[in-house]
């Protein structure tokens, strides 16, 4: 079967790997001619564990192709994936401009049937919205469908999580599409993957439900967590005993300055706007926005408040990306957290293993430096921002002898507060006593 992915930023080029990955025949659209050359070199435009090794692989094996033509990959393909963004407007409703424009192009090269599928997130109603403008675009009447398939893609493990999903969703009004959807996704009939069948609009609702729960679920233990620093009780020894309860789940339950990222703050945001347009309060989203806005800003104060911040004093910040294992700086806690330090007038000396080039975009004047000590060296204080794995077991005695200060802020909770203590520093963390 040949499929189409137009899109190749991170949930399209993930999608079309893995695709290939199955063994059908993909071809990427992209209009960032830059991009497509280097995709057929076999470079990964963006930071993630395997995909360029599974780039190369299925190049090899010649499953995967990349082009800027359009016309020739709609008309060769049974299968359309719009994979193209939906940024936020200033309302926070997500702007469809891409998906529009995708659309029409899409309904000038259409010559029999085809199955048209959505992988972007778009608000509900986009499938009745996408098969109108289609259909008035139509250069002769041609029978199409309109497919919801959201994705629930983690960046930094995208490759796993499609290969081994928890579920895939198939919203479609037709048993045609819907068989042939499955059949897209037939080998993951032997690993008994869930298959949620449903309606389009349903499937639309899914990735914004899912994406507000989990975010609810980071606002919900960032409080509980501030409640713990006020009543000297242990927030992880609070996570870990609630996640054992299977009603409620261990996965984020863990105390940090926000969550940020490509899905989460759109998502909630574009859901309250959902909500609003049709007259309905969503007032748990809500609280999730606004106590995600001041966690961010508490990491901030919390170091405002245990050093008098000036220009003379330098901070070091371990990690830049809103995660590990991916370069993604969207809406990152790094970004309040350095901006608001950079308002006290202090310098800043800062290390992520991928991201660097990235926050330059942000802060372009700030030290960049080689790895984390180079970070420390001749800083007041060590902020934990990001919890990479190479940050979970530095050689603290080493950094300790590096910075002239003695503050070290573990705004991820990875370090047990007596043994960086005994180092020296002054310890301190999220939640915990």
């Amino acid at each position: 079967m040949h499929i189409c992915v137009i899109g190749t930023g991170y949930v399209g080029l993930v999608t079309g790997l893995c695709f290939a990955e199955f063994g059908l025949n993909v071809t990427c659209v992209d209009n960032d001619e830059k991009k497509i050359t280097l995709l057929k070199k076999g470079t990964v435009p963006f930071y993630e564990p395997g995909a360029e090794e599974m780039l190369q692989r299925n190049l090899k094996g010649e499953r995967i192709h990349f082009t800027s033509n359009m016309g020739d990959a709609v008309d060769a393909s049974l299968v359309i994936f719009i994979a193209v963004g939906t940024p936020p407007r200033g309302d926070g409703s997500a702007d469809l401009k891409h998906i529009k424009d995708v659309a029409k192009e899409i309904s000038r090269h259409i010559k029999s049937y085809k199955v048209i599928v959505t992988k972007s997130t778009v608000p509900v109603g986009t499938g009745e919205w996408l098969q109108k403008i289609i259909s008035n675009n139509l250069k002769e009447h041609v029978d199409f469908d309109i497919v919801s398939n959201p994705e629930f893609l983690r960046e930094g493990a995208g490759i796993e999580d499609f290969i081994r999903p928890n579920r895939i969703v198939i919203g479609a009004s037709s048993a045609q599409a819907v068989a042939i959807m499955k059949d897209l996704y037939r080998p993951l009939y032997l690993i008994e993957t869930p298959f949620v069948i449903t309606d389009v609009k349903t499937a639309e609702l899914i990735k914004y439900a899912s994406n507000a729960f989990l975010a609810t679920k980071i606002s919900f233990i960032n409080e509980i967590a501030n409640l713990c620093e006020t009543l000297g009780a242990n927030i992880q020894v609070v996570a870990r005993a609630m996640g054992l309860d299977r009603r409620i789940g261990s996965k984020f339950l863990h105390a940090g300055p926000g969550y940020g990222g490509s899905c989460f703050p759109k998502d909630t945001l574009a859901l309250l706007q959902i909500a609003k347009e049709n007259n309905v309060k969503l007032g748990v989203i809500e609280a999730t926005v606004k106590t995600n806005d001041l966690q961010k800003k508490k990491a901030v104060d919390k170091i405002k408040g245990a050093m008098k911040l000036s220009k003379e004093n330098t901070i070091c910040i371990l990690g830049l990306s809103f995660k590990p294992n991916t370069n993604d700086m969207r809406d990152a806690p790094s970004l309040s957290i350095i901006r608001g330090l950079l308002k006290e007038g202090v310098n800043i000396r800062a290390f992520d293993p991928v991201a660097m080039d990235d926050a330059k975009k942000f802060f372009p004047h700030i030290t960049y430096c080689k790895d984390a000590f180079d970070a420390a060296k001749g800083s007041d204080a060590v902020v934990i921002v990001t919890e990479w794995n190479q940050f979970r077991n530095l050689d603290l005695k080493r950094i300790k002898k590096l910075v002239k200060g003695k503050f070290f802020f573990d705004l991820r909770n990875i370090y047990e507060a007596d043994k960086v203590r005994d180092i020296g520093f002054r310890y301190y963390s999220l939640g915990r006593p």
